[in-house]
């Protein structure tokens, strides 16, 4: 199979071009990247072409592109790739406005590609369990959940609102509620958001608390700031305290480590799940089998509706209902 990246914008593309390596019978094409630095360096660390051009990448024959671009250009390159054939990854958030994100899954519907939205805690194991144990029935009803994905500010674009979208809210809401919403099979039906800055010298969003309604009248909470400080020895965390009749479950997405107390600080030394791969290689057994994206383009567009929806609630100070 083969493949190419589009855009080392995002820090999740080293995961991805390094899945790939790792993964028998995959040959990375060629890296896009309108940065020369960049995408030249990329190119040369992972033993393939640079691109200075998306559009000459697209052109290239291979079967699927992975799409790690600011969150602005997503819409133009998956557009740009569907229509040249090819079967996408793209990067979460899965654009910066709605219309955008619809109009991506309808041109990849015209043109027979699938879109798989980026969401890797779904390939952790922790999660995983946990999925099995709602489903299975294990903690009764559900009826309420708090989640955190609290992260250090990753600079950089992430704070130019023009190329991001917005700040912490955008950039940490969308993973926890999809994994609410794969959990629990339902969509969310009102939010509430406080969001502020607060914390780091950028002036964007880098703090806020969701308040989640479901449709099946779950109530839910999601702490998704950048309030680690440049010396936390992670770059966050992904935490789900999940509350039913028969008991409460608290998962740790991120807890298989080993902290080592060191003269400098605490080092920590991450030994779990390479949820990158795990991501990765479902996409592309996707792609070689023909089956439905495990994670869709309409999951990425339902959590993305959840964080604009916060961004409306904050400014308007109301719940905002969803349609």
């Amino acid at each position: 199979m083969k493949v190419g990246i589009i855009s080392f914008a995002h820090l999740h593309a080293h995961g991805y071009a390094d899945a790939l390596s790792k993964i028998n019978g995959v040959q990375l094409v060629g890296i896009a990247d309108e940065d020369e630095s960049r995408g030249a360096d990329a190119a040369a660390k992972y033993h393939t072409k640079y691109f200075s051009r998306y559009e000459e990448l697209l052109q290239q024959d291979m079967d699927a592109v992975i799409i790690t671009s600011e969150n602005s250009k997503h819409h133009e390159h998956v557009v740009a790739a569907a229509r040249a054939g090819k079967h996408i990854l793209c990067e979460k958030p899965l654009a910066t406005r709605a219309e955008d994100a619809k109009e991506m899954i309808e041109v990849c519907e015209q043109n027979r590609v699938i879109l798989q939205t980026a969401f890797p805690v779904r390939f952790n194991s922790a999660i995983i369990r946990a999925k099995k144990m709602i489903e299975n029935g294990e903690l009764g009803q559900i009826f309420a959940i708090k989640g955190t994905n609290r992260g250090t500010n990753p600079g950089g674009w992430f704070v130019d609102p023009a190329k991001s979208g917005g700040g912490a809210v955008i950039d940490h809401t969308v993973h926890v509620v999809d994994i609410m919403r794969w959990f629990m099979g339902t969509e969310a039906r009102e939010v509430y958001a406080e969001i502020d800055h607060a914390i780091s010298s950028d002036s964007i969003d880098d703090c806020g608390i969701l308040t989640i309604e479901f449709e099946n009248d779950v109530f839910s909470t999601l702490d998704c700031s950048w309030s680690r400080n440049e010396t936390y020895p992670t770059w966050g965390d992904v935490t789900l305290e999940i509350i039913g009749s028969n008991g409460t479950l608290k998962v740790d997405a991120f807890a298989q480590k080993v902290d080592v107390y060191a003269k400098d600080g605490v080092n920590w030394n991450y030994w779990g799940d390479n949820m990158d791969f795990g991501l990765v290689n479902d996409f592309l057994n996707s792609v070689s089998t023909g089956k439905e994206p495990s994670i869709s383009g309409t999951d990425g567009l339902k959590a993305l509706e959840v964080a604009l929806a916060a961004y409306e609630s904050a400014e308007k100070r109301q719940p905002v209902i969803l349609k």
